[in-house]
Order: C-alpha cells, then structure tokens, then sequence
C-alpha cells in the first residue's frame, strides 16, 4: 500500500470560529442521539478506570490512560462515554495530550514513555514497542492522542467509531489545538476503509508493534494522524449533509 508523505504544516493564524465548531461537534452529538445514545465526557482518570475494569467485553486499559501507571495533568485528558436509554455503557475512548516539544511520537513510543511514565518503574522487564513508520519521527509538538475504543457489541457495525470520532477530534481541538491528533489502529481497519470514514487523513504501516506483559497487550497497529490544519480546515467547511 502507497505510504502517504508526511504534509507541511503552515503555522495556525488563529482559532477556528466558535459557532463552526459547536455546529461540528452538534452534528456528532445528533448522530449519536439518533442512534439512542447519549454522550458525556470526563476528566478523572480514576473514575475512568473503574468503568472500564467493570466491563466483561472490554480489553485491558492501555496503561496510557491508567493513572497509576502514567500521570495525566489537569486538563491534558479526558474521555468519552455514551451510554443508551436504559443508561447502560455502550462505548467509550479516551484521549490525553503529549507535549513533545524536543522529542517525536517514533521516540516517545520505543522509549515506552507514551504508557509509563517512569518506564524504569512500571514497565515489565520484557515490554517493548517498535514503530518504524516513516512519519511518526516527524510528528512533534502538541499531540493529541485518541485510543481505548470499545464499542459494546450490539452497537457495532452501526458508524459508531465515526462519531466518537468526529467528537474526539471536535473536543481535542477544542481543548489543545494540537499540531496533529493521531491514533493506533489495527490494519483491518485501514483495509476496510474506516479510518478514511473517521476523519483520519493519513496512515502508514509500522506505527507501534507493541507488547506489554502486565497487561497481555500483543499489537501491531498503524499509525493513522490528521495535522492541526487539516483538523481546522475539516471544521471550519463542516456541513451535516458532508458528514451522514
């Protein structure tokens, strides 16, 4: 599969327009509505947690978003959960910022920095991660880091992961405008044309083969990103009818 150049980043002038971007993250929330779902967001991690380890079907919690394993400042996270009439849980993603003002998203990978905070400390003798996607040494700066999707199986197959999607992207703007917002996908994924479907403008092979043994965490993920100024520029010509 052709590997996507990684595309120049003119410096943003200023912040998108208010209302362009309440309409964009209206337009995921009515989605979502519509499907008999509603969507709230949080910011205690600890809290975060307790869900997720309360859910049968879920996966492990990626230690990223574990606050005894990685620290979270205030307002450099947060995460999403929708929950249907009966108010039972039926997704969820988190997202938390990475300054990486004198690194890149290749190093803070490899380096397990991305999980731990102090690897040294809380990661297991044997974790390792390899990410030898071109691309990723090149993004630096602000990143916002979306991952811990779950869908609750009765709700799968339906766009879900599009309009958390949508939401996550709106929210992280919203919050950090950051120099790119990015992801870790499987490659079934990408064949199947959903990131391009999610907002994901750009994806490559390599992003993190990753293994973490506390948590039986075996990946070998893509790297799929979109810049800050594609993200603007996607909300700022948002239009309903574009976008369902």
């Amino acid at each position: 599969m052709k590997v996507t150049p990684l595309p120049q980043i003119a410096p943003m002038e200023k912040k998108v327009n208010p209302l362009h971007l309440s309409r964009f993250l209206q337009c995921f929330d009515e989605a979502a509505a519509q499907k008999g779902i509603r969507l709230s967001i949080g910011f205690d991690f600890q809290k975060y947690l307790s869900i997720t380890r309360a859910i049968p079907t879920k996966g492990p919690t990626y230690p990223n978003f574990r606050p005894d394993r990685s620290q979270i400042k205030s307002g450099e996270g947060y995460w999403i959960i929708g929950v249907d009439r009966n108010n039972e849980i039926a997704l969820l993603e988190a997202a938390r910022l990475y300054n990486l003002s004198h690194s890149s998203l290749a190093e803070h990978l490899q380096s397990l920095k991305a999980f731990y905070s102090n690897p040294a400390i809380h990661a297991h003798p044997e974790d390792s991660c390899i990410c030898t996607a071109p691309s990723a040494k090149q993004l630096a700066g602000k990143i916002a880091y979306h991952g811990d999707l779950w869908v609750r199986p009765d709700f799968r197959g339906q766009g879900i992961p599009k309009i958390v999607s949508g939401i996550a992207r709106g929210v992280s703007y919203a919050m950090w405008t950051p120099d790119f917002v990015c992801a870790l996908v499987a490659r079934w994924r990408v064949d199947k044309g959903v990131v391009a479907q999610n907002g994901y403008a750009h994806q490559e092979p390599g992003g993190s083969k990753l293994r973490l043994v506390e948590y039986n965490i075996v990946d070998d993920d893509w790297l799929i990103w979109v810049n800050g100024k594609e993200l603007r520029s996607e909300i700022e010509r948002q239009r309903t009818k574009d976008l369902f």
